[in-house]
């Protein structure tokens, strides 16, 4: 801004510093329609705008694991927090995509191919940050070796969920067992005994930084599963029961994945409070 008109500067050498900083030159070509269909370009972008959100929220899980790991809890709950508002965008993100009529899908579904969005390689890293782990989740990338390096680095790293235990049984009333302290990480994550009990115990004091910690998680883990159950209603509305891009079950594949609870030891324990 200038400092004697108070208008904005205009003349600049080279591109200007929000160009530089944004990227958006870049940001606003990456779009390659491959059908005639208007439509396409609205869904082009939409997925774009939702690898972004994958990124951010990515990054703020990793923030929070790492903080969890280091015992500082202020910084893993502000990235928590954070990550809260990140989903509620990403889910908003299926708002264009939401009403498509059969034929209007139609329209452009060709030019997605044998195209997925199981193909992502950041939403992997996402789900196995949430503890949904499968080695077999590499396989589509092994032909980018730079993205499966780093899908396999964090399939063997312990999860968001792992971190937020290991948190728990340093500071609960009672350490957790070592099955589930020192779990395989690269194996999806499943519901233990021990868990839920240490989770009623937290739940039962009704207050402390435990319970706020536990809240966080809880935010988290109903925002993508709303996320998944709009993903389900936008795919059954555009296509009812076929089958999926790159041959999968569509709509029967979202709703198994659907009923799924991210951190279930957190919804079970409810139910003993």
């Amino acid at each position: 801004m200038s400092d004697t008109t108070g208008e904005p500067t205009l003349t600049h050498d080279g591109s200007t510093p929000y160009e530089d900083y944004v990227r958006a030159e870049v940001l606003t070509h990456l779009q390659r329609p491959l059908s005639e269909d208007p439509g396409e370009m609205a869904f082009l972008v939409t997925t774009q705008v939702m690898e972004l959100w994958f990124t951010v929220i990515v990054h703020e899980w990793r923030t929070a694991a790492d903080a969890l790991r280091e015992d500082d809890l202020p910084r893993a709950l502000a990235a928590l927090r954070r990550s809260g508002y990140q989903l509620t965008a990403l889910n908003a993100s299926w708002e264009p995509l939401a009403h498509l009529t059969p034929g209007e899908f139609n329209a452009y579904r060709a030019a997605l191919g044998e195209g997925s969005g199981f193909q992502s390689a950041m939403y992997r890293r996402l789900e196995f940050l949430l503890g949904e782990k499968s080695a077999a989740m590499l396989v589509p990338h092994r032909g980018t070796p730079k993205v499966h390096d780093e899908l396999s680095k964090a399939l063997h790293e312990p999860s968001l969920y792992d971190e937020a235990l290991g948190y728990l049984s340093r500071h609960g009333e009672a350490p957790l067992p070592a099955e589930v302290l020192a779990r395989d990480f690269q194996a999806r994550y499943e519901p233990h005994p021990a868990v839920e009990a240490a989770w009623q115990r937290v739940y039962a004091a009704g207050e402390g930084p435990l319970l706020t910690l536990g809240e966080a998680l809880t935010e988290v883990a109903e925002l993508v599963w709303r996320w998944r159950n709009d993903h389900l209603v936008a795919t059954r509305r555009a296509m009812g029961g076929k089958t999926g891009t790159a041959g999968s079950a569509g709509v029967a594949w979202l709703e198994k994945r659907a009923a799924k609870h991210v951190f279930p030891e957190l919804w079970t324990a409810r139910s003993h409070v």
